[in-house]
C-alpha cells in the first residue's frame, strides 16, 4: 500500500506544494509545529533515510538546503530546525521548522548517560572504515 506521501506525489491527495523537481517534493505539513513547517521528500518511496543510496541522500540534502532558504525567507525566522524521525510515515521525509527561539521547537527531555564507555566502543566498532 502506498504511503500517504506517495499518494500526495501521485496527486491523489491534496498538498500545499512549495517545491518540486523530477525526484523530490516539498509541501507544508498539515500539523505544523510552527507556521511554515515544511516536509521535503524523495518521490521514490523509501521507508528509512539510510536506505537511500548515497547519491540519493546527497540530492535530497541539496533540495533541503534550497527549500530551507525559502522557508526562512518567507517566515523571517532566523533559524530553521531540521528533523528526521521516520516513524510516523514509512516514507523518508525531512521536517523544516522555522524558529525564532528555542521554545518554538519542543526539544525532548534528555536522559542520563550511562554505560558510555562500552556503548562508545560498540558504536565505534560498527562504524565502517
Amino acid at each position: 500500500m502506498a504511503s500517504i506521501f506517495s499518494r500526495i506525489v501521485a496527486g491523489e491527495l491534496p498538498a500545499h506544494r512549495v517545491y518540486e523537481d523530477a525526484a523530490h517534493l516539498a509541501f507544508l505539513d498539515i500539523r505544523p509545529i510552527q507556521p511554515g513547517h515544511t516536509l521535503v521528500i524523495p518521490k521514490r518511496e523509501v521507508a528509512y533515510l539510510f536506505a537511500l543510496a548515497p547519491h540519493e541522500q546527497a540530492a535530497l540534502w541539496d533540495v533541503v538546503r534550497r527549500v530551507e532558504a525559502g522557508v526562512r525567507a518567507a517566515t523571517g525566522a532566523p533559524r530553521v530546525v531540521v528533523m528526521v524521525v521516520g516513524w510516523e510515515v514509512p516514507h523518508v521525509h525531512v521536517h523544516l521548522i522555522p524558529t525564532f527561539r528555542l521554545a518554538d521547537f519542543p526539544v525532548p527531555p534528555h536522559g542520563a548517560l550511562t554505560g558510555a564507555e562500552d556503548l562508545a566502543a560498540r558504536i565505534a566498532a560498527g562504524v565502517a572504515p
